[in-house]
């Protein structure tokens, strides 16, 4: 092969390593918010599909007329680590309201090409009213304004809407405001990533508080692992011997591979039995090491488990440590008192560590200066740890997991400089100037 021919191969190693990389990050890839990734996923579209569907099962569109990607990532243990986020300050998670009224208001659009946002608050009044397992959504209170907005400035986020005239924060000042939208039902219907439709399961709304668990599982299951039945539903132990080898292995590979590219770090003890014998084969091992090579990922390959990095950080969605926000903060400082402590630390001990904080930078996180406020903050911190793989709860304690162990705080800095010693904060936050990866404090029996 030529040396020409050998750089182009090189390039679009390069380039498919990028693209993977972006995706996993943003599954929902727009040209109106990425003009340059987007164009180098529909350059590789199709080596990408392959990639994804090998790797992780996952299917991969690139509508290039309607300048979006989709990565549908399935999960057979979805959680709620990544949820929903306002758009406003603060970036609060969605709650229960707002999920209901994103719902309702997406089934409404699936049919409204061009609306407005008050014949589309009138639509989603007449669907909760008529529904009795919903609350009746009412314009009237400015927090069910709020929380409409929330939902419109979601799907504008993913370009499901555009507003073409007028603003959609108008609305929570008067629900008579005039805002016109575009909407996208061609991208709306790729939002899902269920493999199984909602309304396959449908069951009498009283009976959905004490089968949620099991319609959950429902939704997530896969026909192509073997054990479905018709309803999307299968027992599972007979589902697994009803499931061939090939089958079977087939499941082994996606689960593995599916949460090493999706979480921060894979623990050997999150893994099953079968899980476990599979990703250290030989078969096994070879395909991990060249799916994390393609993805252009660094793999860390420890005695406690697997860890990805990646050199770029295109793949990172949340970064930690991170001092945008209090909480990420207290995460941070929270380390060495949770590490300083191998058997874990109980609820109570965790606020006095976040009282401590309190007591030590005064007017840092005065939204959390009151008397609950470090139960709060520790609480908040502990979210954040666990959400990055680096704390867990066991037995009513929080343990920090091997991975915490990478990090040490090394100095502390004020954006006041007439503070002394530590972080004081005036309204921002303590600055962490450490935080870096530590050597890796890891058992024995390590492999490099």
């Amino acid at each position: 092969m030529s040396t020409l021919a050998n750089q182009l191969a090189a390039a679009e190693r390069e380039q498919v390593a990028r693209a993977i990389r972006l995706l996993l990050a943003r599954p929902l890839l727009t040209e109106a918010t990425d003009p340059a990734g987007f164009e180098l996923v529909r350059r590789r579209r199709e080596p990408l599909a392959q990639w994804f569907d090998y790797t992780c099962g996952w299917s991969l569109v690139v509508e290039p007329r309607r300048g979006y990607a989709r990565l549908t990532k399935v999960r057979a243990d979805p959680d709620g680590s990544r949820p929903a986020r306002r758009a406003r300050s603060g970036r609060a998670p969605f709650d229960r309201r707002r999920y209901v009224l994103l719902c309702v208001t997406a089934a409404e659009l699936l049919s409204m090409p061009m609306t407005t946002i008050g014949m589309l608050a009138d639509r989603v009044v007449q669907a909760t009213s008529a529904d009795r397992a919903l609350a009746a959504f009412d314009p009237v209170h400015k927090p069910e304004r709020m929380a409409f907005v929330d939902v419109l400035k979601l799907l504008e986020s993913y370009d499901v809407l555009r507003a073409v005239d007028g603003t959609t924060e108008a609305y929570v000042a008067s629900a008579e405001a005039k805002v016109l939208y575009r909407v996208d039902t061609t991208l709306l219907m790729r939002l899902p990533a269920a493999p199984v439709g909602a309304s396959r399961l449908a069951v009498p709304p009283d009976e959905v508080p004490a089968r949620f668990g099991e319609l959950l599982t429902g939704l997530v299951r896969e026909r192509r692992y073997g054990g479905a039945v018709a309803d999307g539903t299968a027992d599972e132990a007979h589902g697994e011997r009803a499931a061939t080898d090939a089958q079977r292995n087939l499941r082994l590979r996606h689960s593995v591979l599916r949460r090493l590219f999706d979480d921060p770090v894979l623990y050997r003890t999150d893994l099953t039995d079968d899980e476990l014998a599979y990703v250290t084969s030989l078969t096994g091992r070879q395909i991990l090491r060249r799916s994390v090579e393609q993805a252009g990922f660094l793999l860390e390959e420890r005695a406690e488990g697997f860890l990805l990095v990646d050199p770029d950080g295109l793949a990172t969605d949340v970064r930690f440590p991170d001092d945008t926000s209090t909480a990420r903060v207290a995460a941070l400082l929270l380390l060495e008192p949770l590490c300083a402590a191998p058997a874990g630390l109980l609820p109570e001990q965790l606020a006095e560590a976040g009282a401590d904080l309190l007591r030590r930078f005064p007017r840092w996180a005065r939204a959390y200066q009151s008397e609950d406020g470090a139960a709060r903050l520790s609480d908040d911190a502990v979210r954040v740890l666990r959400d990055v793989g680096l704390a867990r709860r066991a037995g009513g304690r929080v343990v920090a997991c091997p991975a915490a162990y990478r990090y040490r705080l090394t100095e502390t800095t004020s954006a006041d400089r007439d503070d002394k010693p530590g972080p004081a904060g005036d309204a921002a936050s303590p600055q962490a100037a450490g935080g870096t990866a530590a050597e890796g404090v890891a058992a024995e029996g390590d492999e490099q």
